[in-house]
């Protein structure tokens, strides 16, 4: 069993303004196993906390902890957090020009295990995760995400989740752009990696759709870049009903009364 432990965390980055608060004191652990989602209105530090995990340079931590089973993950460089088994389905996913989707596979695959994959099995695995997530196999020879569609790329990242099996995958709005099938499919992507591993996972969204096909242990609410709220399942389906209005309505009147 794996244990990511958030402890008090807060970040901060650099904009036009100066440097801007972002995260303001985030808790949480994720443990092998379960799956946590993180709801909130854009600008509430959703991301912020994805890309501060991967160990994005963009952002400052200034106070807290990340530790991987007691491993403090703020000390290791991105590739050392991937090797540690923490994964990253990025929002918006970047292409990589002149690199193949299965180069980049395999070199990450190496990478992670510290040898090569038997290619023969290696191939067979890659085409079979393809097939299960209805990715055209010419996909497999073409540039990473190079001229991919917004749904292909997100099925390329649970590709990647399911060949690379982390112990952690932090997934970043996966459900962002998807048409009601492509989510059903990369949504079957994740159910199946965590299935075969029995990874964490901590997802990321707006929205309660995705959460009728990964369906979480726990949901956190954060606004603001705090978590004010932790339930089950029931708390998404009460955040479909009454937004997200009752959380942001007493920022407003203490903003207020602050500006006073």
């Amino acid at each position: 069993m794996s244990v990511l432990e958030i402890r008090d965390l807060y970040v901060t980055v650099e904009t036009d303004a100066g440097t801007t608060p972002i995260l303001n004191g985030v808790t949480l652990t994720i443990t092998t196993g379960q799956t946590h989602a993180i709801m909130g209105p854009n600008g509430s530090g959703k991301s912020t906390l994805a890309y501060t995990i991967a160990g994005h340079p963009k952002y400052t931590v200034t106070s807290g902890s990340i530790t991987l089973d007691g491993e403090d993950v703020l000390e290791m460089s991105v590739d050392e957090r991937a090797r540690a088994g923490l994964f990253l389905a990025m929002q918006y996913p970047v292409e990589i020009p002149g690199v193949t989707v299965t180069n980049f596979l395999r070199t990450a695959k190496t990478a992670l295990d510290g040898e090569a994959p038997a290619i023969r099995t290696w191939m067979k695995d890659v085409r079979e995760s393809m097939k299960n997530l209805r990715m055209d196999p010419k996909f497999a020879q073409r540039n990473v995400n190079e001229g991919f569609s917004g749904g292909e790329k997100k099925r390329h990242e649970i590709l990647q989740l399911e060949l690379l099996e982390p112990r952690i995958a932090v997934l970043d709005e996966t459900d962002s752009g998807l048409d009601v099938d492509a989510l059903k499919v990369v949504s079957e992507g994740v159910n199946r990696a965590k299935e075969k591993t029995g990874l964490g996972v901590l997802l990321i969204t707006h929205y309660t759709r995705i959460l009728r096909y990964i369906h979480p242990d726990f949901v956190h609410v954060m606004i603001g870049g705090r978590i004010v709220e932790e339930g089950g399942p029931e708390l998404a389906d009460r955040l479909e009903d009454e937004g997200y209005d009752r959380y942001l309505e007493p920022m407003a009147e203490t903003a207020a009364d602050m500006d006073a």
